[in-house]
């Protein structure tokens, strides 16, 4: 899940599928949505979408052992190195972008 799509196509180049948010109330229905679906084993979302439901997130993590979910920076970055974005991807998932 992102909320921009520069960081969307850097996730669908590695062959992840996603989807841009903005709004909190969308942010939790698709959440809501990926839960719900046993296929779905890794959710990356961007680190200004967890900002919005950060709570929400954490206790996901603390009480659920799947889905795994992975905040990766969005395309303005919060300190790290450019490629960033690609490490986290590489990192969680194993999909090589260079």
């Amino acid at each position: 899940m992102s909320d921009n799509v520069d960081t969307l196509m850097g996730m669908r180049m590695s062959g992840v599928d996603g989807v841009v948010l903005h709004k909190e109330e969308e942010l939790r229905e698709k959440l809501s949505e990926l839960l719900g679906m046993d296929d779905i084993a890794v959710i990356l979302i961007t680190s200004t979408l967890l900002n919005l439901i950060r709570e929400t997130v954490y206790d996901l993590k603390l009480n659920r052992s799947r889905p795994l979910i992975i905040e990766i920076p969005d395309r303005h970055g919060n300190g790290r190195t450019k490629d960033s974005i690609t490490k986290y991807v590489r990192d969680a998932i194993g999909v090589d972008m260079s």
